[in-house]
């Protein structure tokens, strides 16, 4: 009797492993094509700057491609939630595709957008079709989500821990399967490998000095880490309203990203907003050795909100790290903190107050940025995380804990719109 339940626990941890290597796998290398297609686009825009002209024609093929083909898959991360919360049908294997040819597209054609959103998708679309193949559960299937999370986030920032937790605290306040903890951790290193044998290289970032935690360096910290929250805020909420925006002005949906580009695409070229086209990695990297422009983080929230509010695809963490990096630049001329600190706090301290998950976000920073730095991101994440208000910007997600009970007392007192 024993040796038969040994057997069974046996077979069934080699096919949960199995599953693992596969999807670490076609996650892995789908986000290897992904980043080197989208550093081509990047270059190829870079190159021939003509290129953001095409970006209302590029926006209208990327809304016509949703509206005839997509629209069941449209909401992106907040389907693989939805369906997270409440498992109904397998997330087709179309939505990879679909994100991927939409984030090129807006990339090429120089919208401000992410990326983890892209790769966040088609690790779940793939993850996803493992259920009929191993004929699993739907309580196997929430396991499975978590794995295409876990794995997409992993292999396109490069960062396997953060990935894997983020993956389990995204979804933290609906019922977890405590087999896909270890799990989380085996696929996002699996697929973090994956890049790495593809030779496909991540961004890497420094900060060369952190002072001692000191009482005035605690509240220094503290005092930034609210504005992170802030910026957090007007983020999440920026995104909301764009979308709510276009949506009740422009009834077709192909329109909105069509005339949202057009006005992009003028405002950009006249303004000469080049660093706010795309990612803005090097607008990213700079802020940790160079003071960023007060203005930098606001007008990357508004473009970039305006962006994906429009309809256009991507992702927001990229955009994110923009956002808090160029802030905490910004603020090294009044804070006596070191400006890599600061950048690298911000960078970490937004994302952490924008998708409800300072733990990840914590984790994330010390594995970018080393450990020495590990108790003033801690302190910034948790503080932005408070601090961002009750709407991030997964409106399918579920917000719980100790955030919730903050802001519930808070409504209490008629403070509504926090």
């Amino acid at each position: 009797m024993h040796t038969k339940k040994l057997n069974t626990l046996i077979s069934l941890a080699l096919k949960w492993l199995l599953i693992c290597l596969l999807i670490g796998f076609l996650s892995g290398t789908a986000s290897a094509f992904f980043l080197v297609a989208l550093q081509w686009a990047t270059d190829l825009r870079l190159d021939n700057h003509w290129l953001i002209w095409l970006l209302p024609i590029g926006g209208f093929l990327v809304g016509l491609s949703y509206y005839y083909w997509g629209n069941d898959v449209v909401k992106g991360n907040n389907l693989l939630l939805e369906e997270y919360h409440e498992p109904k049908k397998v997330i087709p294997f179309k939505m990879a595709p679909l994100v991927l040819f939409g984030t090129i597209i807006t990339h090429l054609f120089g919208g401000s957008a992410g990326r983890e959103g892209t790769a966040v998708q088609m690790g779940g679309a793939i993850a996803d079709q493992f259920k009929s193949i191993f004929k699993l559960t739907d309580n196997d299937r929430k396991t499975l989500l978590i794995l295409g999370i876990s794995s997409g986030f992993a292999s396109v920032f490069g960062t396997p821990l953060t990935g894997a937790i983020f993956a389990i605290e995204v979804v933290f306040f609906s019922r977890i399967n405590y087999k896909a903890i270890p799990l989380s951790f085996i696929v996002a290193y699996v697929s973090y490998f994956t890049v790495e044998i593809w030779q496909v290289a991540h961004t890497h970032y420094s900060i060369p000095f952190v002072p001692a935690m000191t009482i005035t360096n605690l509240g220094y910290t503290v005092g930034v880490s609210i504005l992170f929250g802030i910026a957090a805020l007007l983020f999440s909420r920026g995104t909301h309203f764009w979308s709510g925006l276009f949506g009740k002005l422009i009834p077709y949906p192909p329109l909105r990203p069509f005339v949202g580009g057009a006005i992009l695409a003028v405002v950009f070229l006249n303004f000469n907003f080049l660093k706010f086209e795309g990612l803005g990695v090097p607008a990213i990297v700079d802020s940790f050795s160079i003071t960023s422009e007060w203005s930098d983080f606001l007008l990357k929230i508004l473009f970039t909100s305006f962006t994906l509010g429009a309809g256009f695809k991507g992702g927001e963490v990229t955009p994110l790290f923009f956002v808090g990096a160029t802030l905490g630049s910004a603020l090294s001329l009044v804070v006596p903190l070191p400006m890599a600190l600061l950048a690298g706090m911000g960078f970490v301290a937004v994302f952490s107050g924008a998708t409800h998950t300072p733990i990840a976000c914590t984790v994330m920073g010390m594995e970018l940025f080393g450990l020495e730095c590990g108790l003033f991101v801690a302190v910034a994440c948790v503080i932005a995380y408070f601090a961002s208000g009750s709407v991030g910007i997964y409106k399918s997600q579920i917000v719980k804990g100790p955030k919730y009970n903050f802001y519930q007392k808070l409504r209490r007192r008629d403070l509504k719109n926090l």
